[in-house]
């Protein structure tokens, strides 16, 4: 008897900027075809620091992807940053499973700013070697959160089954389209208004930070310099010719703009390097909308002195070039990468 397999999710990455949906399809030999892969566009009044302060703007606009895209599958997945997502690496005595089950709720407390009550906790050991003391990864998400989310989607008409946490999501992509890293990699995802980093050493995730701070700062250093409308600000930084301003005249404000994330990031990477037993960065993979700001990779490697990369999450994906562009692919890919690394994930996971 064969095992079917378990279905597909759609990964949708709600973001304050954009909504992403990708769809993939799981083949024989490990890798995955690219199914569907959709952006649009939010109103800046939608969602503003993670909360959707109106969920209408982004029932409608996720409406219109699924139907324009005439994506069929129910199974939805999601993912969560910011003030209300906890993540935690704690110690805890030896148990079994069924004990931790027990006594997390408990535990927990100790570690989470909120009412236990008020949160969903989930968790995995990450190391019980049998000594006297096991590592527990811990996450806790605000309930009102979720529903947010998980209530667009369902407005949408479509099955909320999975809800995760950008950070990890942004591994997934990455491991599936560049491997388990031996060294000590930082994932940065530059959204609209947070910088969600993730640092893997020898293959493992240890060290977590959302940051508040992303690409909406160099739209309103256009907006501010240039005394131009939001939209033209936004096509100017990624690139796009505005009258007579081209991306060359506003390169000193995107640089400046740069170098302010640059320092922030440089305050949690050395707060990383101060408080774990790892003392230095290998290599920075950028990904998100922000990843594509002309300049920002070379300011951050000059900062840094390490590679810097831009994340492709389809170099290891396949898919048809009569269905997707490879220009728009090629453009899209860096804030496309939570969504890719939700869309690896399957039902019942």
């Amino acid at each position: 008897m064969f095992r079917k397999h378990k279905k597909q999710i759609v990964g949708c990455d709600i973001g304050s900027s954009a909504i992403k949906l990708v769809e993939l399809k799981p083949l024989k030999n490990g890798e995955f075809q690219l199914v569907h892969a959709a952006t649009a566009e939010l109103s800046p009044e939608a969602i503003v620091d993670g909360a959707i302060m109106d969920s209408s703007l982004v029932v409608e606009a996720l409406s219109h992807l699924i139907s324009e895209n005439n994506i069929k599958n129910s199974n939805f997945g999601t993912s969560l940053s910011g003030h209300s997502v906890i993540i935690k690496r704690i110690q805890l005595p030896s148990m079994t499973e069924a004990e931790l089950a027990e006594s997390i709720q408990w535990e927990a407390e100790q570690y989470v700013p909120f009412d236990i009550n008020d949160v969903n906790l989930d968790y995995v050991v990450l190391d019980a070697s049998g000594g006297d003391a096991m590592d527990v990864l811990l996450v806790a998400v605000k309930k009102d959160r979720i529903a947010d989310y998980t209530s667009v989607i369902v407005q949408a008409g479509k099955q909320p089954v999975l809800v995760d946490v950008d950070v990890f999501a942004l591994q997934n992509a990455f491991e599936i389209n560049y491997g388990i890293p031996a060294d000590t990699v930082a994932l940065v995802n530059v959204g609209a208004s947070v910088m969600n980093i993730n640092v893997l050493h020898n293959g493992s995730s240890i060290f977590w930070r959302d940051v508040a701070a992303g690409g909406n700062q160099y739209t309103e250093a256009i907006q501010r310099e240039l005394n131009l409308a939001r939209e033209d600000a936004v096509r100017l930084k990624m690139g796009e010719r505005v009258g007579e301003h081209t991306v060359q005249s506003v390169l000193g404000i995107l640089n400046s703009v740069s170098e302010d994330l640059a320092a922030e990031l440089q305050k949690t990477i050395d707060f990383f390097v101060a408080t774990s037993s790892v003392d230095r960065l290998d290599k920075l993979v950028l990904a998100g909308g922000g990843a594509g700001v002309l300049n920002l990779d070379e300011v951050l490697k000059e900062r840094f002195q390490v590679p810097v990369e831009v994340m492709n999450p389809f170099r290891n994906i396949r898919y048809s070039e009569a269905e997707f562009d490879p220009e728009w692919i090629n453009r899209h890919a860096p804030s496309m990468s939570v969504a890719v690394g939700l869309a690896v994930r399957a039902v019942g996971d």
